[in-house]
């Protein structure tokens, strides 16, 4: 199986070669479509890539990639932005995968945020496909594949290492200029529209128009993340009743979050409610959820954050054994965390002294 891989970039050459550098130990077929740079992006890729295009830009992202998709002359297509990263055991993992025929579209984990070199936030994102599905990209922003036929979750992960901001405001015009002109945006855009209002400080908005997202039809992972953004959006405006019942309301939509756990014994502690807040902790640590679920994961509020609250709030209440064991499971998540080696050290003088 031969492997096209498909970018579009604008001023990227702070990025791009070092994840053409990257790419070229396993792309059979690199095309880049510039969509108007005016920094040296192209003379860079030009030297990795004689498939270099032009596209006007119209502000629409799926347009972009389904040009680059066009391009493409391999059995597979993979896309990736300038700013990722693949470290040469994802690189063998993705050559491997091309050698594969029993799949139609792969989803691959995609890193976003970290510490250090580990990631914290992790998710899948359909990321490989079968060229002869043609498959299309949908949305002006935040665009996404609609797949069908034989699926794959491979544990292979691609970085999201960025470097530069995206221009001011460039997501909240396209769907600012989209609503103006009286298109409707389908459930999913709503979704993004709302965040990227929050993103901008316009939290009135923010919360219209997710509340109007919520009545409708919408993706299980999204809904759960609206509240979550409803809540933080309202805490801004001033609104704390309001703001949690917000949260609450996600755990009518699924399972609750380990994130809005977390988030609402914060809110309890804050009260000084130190027994409401240790249940909500113990209910992240507990959480069912995963990677897997398909949604946005702080793998931090899973493990990490709970356990190492934990460990402060039993301190707090002379649990010191309970405390200790606590910061036994915040140390597993993050063995070389300063928080966790001094709390180490001071519950080893604590229980001799006892």
């Amino acid at each position: 199986m031969t492997l096209s891989v498909c970018m579009i970039v604008r001023d990227e050459e702070q990025t791009l070669a070092r994840c053409l550098d990257c790419v070229r130990a396993v792309a059979d077929e690199i095309i880049i479509v510039d969509t108007g740079s005016k920094d040296n992006t192209v003379n860079i890729a030009l030297s990795y890539t004689k498939r270099v295009a032009h596209f006007e830009w119209c502000d629409d992202f799926s347009a972009a990639r389904n040009y680059s998709f066009s391009l493409a002359s391999g059995d597979l297509i993979m896309w990736l932005d300038a700013d990722d990263v693949i470290t040469e055991e994802n690189v063998r993992k993705i050559a491997a995968l091309k050698n594969r025929g029993d799949f139609d579209a792969a989803y691959l984990k995609y890193a976003a945020a970290f510490d250090g070199d580990k990631p914290t936030f992790v998710y899948y994102r359909e990321r490989i496909f079968r060229r002869t599905m043609n498959f299309k990209w949908e949305g002006e922003v935040h665009e996404v594949v609609t797949v069908s036929g034989r699926r794959i979750y491979s544990d292979a992960t691609i970085y999201h290492k960025k470097v530069k901001k995206n221009p001011p405001r460039r997501n909240l015009l396209i769907y600012q200029n989209k609503v103006s002109r009286g298109l409707p945006l389908d459930a999913r855009q709503k979704f993004y529209y709302g965040r990227e209002l929050f993103f901008n400080g316009m939290y009135v908005e923010c919360v219209s128009v997710l509340k109007d997202f919520l009545s409708g039809d919408g993706w299980v992972e999204n809904k759960v993340e609206a509240c979550r953004t409803i809540y933080f959006a309202l805490s801004k405006l001033g609104k704390e009743k309001q703001a949690v019942r917000a949260l609450v309301y996600a755990f009518t939509i699924s399972f609750p979050r380990a994130e809005d756990c977390c988030i609402l014994a914060r809110h309890f502690e804050g009260k000084n409610d130190v027994r409401t807040a240790i249940y909500w902790y113990e209910r992240a640590l507990a959480s069912p959820e995963s990677i897997e679920n398909g949604g946005f994961v702080n793998i931090d509020y899973l493990s990490y954050i709970p356990a190492i609250r934990l460990c402060i709030l039993h301190d707090k209440l002379g649990n010191y054994k309970v405390a200790a064991r606590y910061n036994e499971i915040a140390g597993k998540a993050k063995p070389t965390d300063p928080s966790y080696l001094h709390n180490k050290k001071y519950f080893q003088t604590k229980l001799t002294e006892r």
